[in-house]
């Protein structure tokens, strides 16, 4: 698939198959992340966690946020002119 989009019903249909993936596993850490919240004290995690793993989670959310933030802004831009 290019920038421009898809070219063919198999395009969008894997595009689709990837999002709900996608969301699955986003689901998945979001439960472990609550687990760790629910379970230690941030006071903890950063006395006890090692420092690699806490800065690798965290670059990974911020890519994640990011991404997804573009998306989130693009989908209310198109909202607000299809009303």
């Amino acid at each position: 698939m290019s920038k421009d989009g898809p070219k063919n019903q198999a395009d969008v249909a894997r595009l689709i198959a990837d999002l709900r993936a996608a969301k699955v596993e986003l689901l998945s850490a979001q439960c472990a992340t609550d687990r760790i919240r629910l379970q230690y004290s941030l006071q903890d995690i950063i006395s006890f966690g090692e420092p690699q793993t806490l800065k690798g989670a965290i670059a990974s959310a911020n890519a994640l946020c990011s991404f997804y933030s573009q998306i989130h802004s693009r989908l209310e831009h198109d909202e607000a002119h299809n009303e």
